[in-house]
């Protein structure tokens, strides 16, 4: 069992994780954290775009908002 789990920590640590090494020691912050930044603005991104899609649906007036709408109230 314990070849199981070093082969595991073997796997993530020399290989999926080697793209990150190479980005640890460059001299420039910027460019060692330019995949994060990317990761960022995605995400913003993405909840701009879902906070209008909610104000969108909201402004519809789609939704039942009496008291009795939801059994569970």
């Amino acid at each position: 069992m314990t070849a199981f789990f070093e082969g595991i920590a073997d796997l993530f640590v020399n290989y999926l994780f080697w793209p990150f090494d190479q980005l640890r020691f460059m001299e420039n912050w910027w460019a060692a954290n330019f995949l994060n930044w990317i990761f960022m603005i995605i995400c913003t991104a993405a909840m701009v775009y879902w906070m209008l899609q909610l104000k969108k649906y909201n402004d519809s007036g789609e939704e039942s908002k009496d008291a009795t709408a939801h059994s569970y109230i």
